[in-house]
């Protein structure tokens, strides 16, 4: 919603009336992704969620002094931490927590000792999930979108292979005792399979939900949405 609302500047769509639209809906918390060229959510915009919302905040962001500050000085429920690069639209790829060890070990720290619940968003690969472990975060955010973008394209082999991946990861992040979420590329049935994975606890869904919203309303999208999940997860319950 941020997005669109920079796109032509303004107040409209205004991000804040949008969570609390989509919490009423059924959603659970909501996310913000402030960049550092704020291309997305803009400073004043955290702070009225902060304020305004019913719900958790959770707190997209880079690893950077600014962003970490930003986070300790608002205290969301929940930071993400991702890679961010000035030149892509979302984020392309997955936290490299095996490179970065040395980088990322003190500002998880730091969130952490503030009360805020960290999460590494990290491509399905056994490195990177045992990296999360390693340096402290209590939490892995599974980058589930190779998986949804083959499954588009209708390529059957390698969805499965993305497919086996995730799940391999959500096991073995489960093991290792970490929470287990997982977002990006998800639409209403990739988040009903998705959601049917044990390990899994929580979907991170954005850009799929306000382009539906454009044909049905936010509140009929999440409401659809949460139909979906819950549908996955009543699968794998039974």
């Amino acid at each position: 919603m941020a997005t669109l609302r920079n796109a032509r500047g303004g107040r409209h769509p205004d991000p804040v009336r949008a969570a609390k639209i989509a919490i009423e809906a059924g959603a659970d918390s909501i996310t913000a992704h402030l960049r550092e060229d704020r291309r997305h959510i803009r400073d004043d915009d955290i702070a009225r969620l902060r304020a305004e919302i019913s719900k958790p905040l959770n707190f997209e962001m880079a690893t950077t002094d600014e962003m970490v500050a930003i986070a300790l000085r608002t205290k969301p429920h929940a930071a993400c931490l991702v890679p961010e690069r000035r030149t892509e639209r979302t984020t392309e790829g997955g936290l490299d927590v095996a490179g970065q060890r040395d980088a990322l070990a003190p500002a998880i720290a730091e969130l952490k000792s503030a009360g805020i619940r960290v999460s590494l968003f990290i491509a399905a690969k056994p490195a990177q999930v045992a990296a999360a472990a390693a340096v402290g975060a209590p939490v892995i955010d599974i980058h589930t979108c190779a998986w949804c973008e083959a499954i588009a394209r209708e390529e059957r082999f390698q969805a499965e292979a993305e497919w086996q991946c995730i799940r391999a990861a959500a096991s073995q992040a489960k093991g290792l005792g970490l929470e287990v979420h997982a977002g990006h590329g998800l639409d209403y049935a990739t988040a009903e399979m998705i959601a049917g994975v044990p390990e899994v606890v929580e979907l991170n869904i954005g850009h799929f939900l306000v382009g539906e919203a454009v044909f049905v309303g936010l509140a009929e999208t999440v409401r659809t949405m949460r139909q979906a999940m819950d549908r996955g997860r009543a699968r794998a319950s039974s």
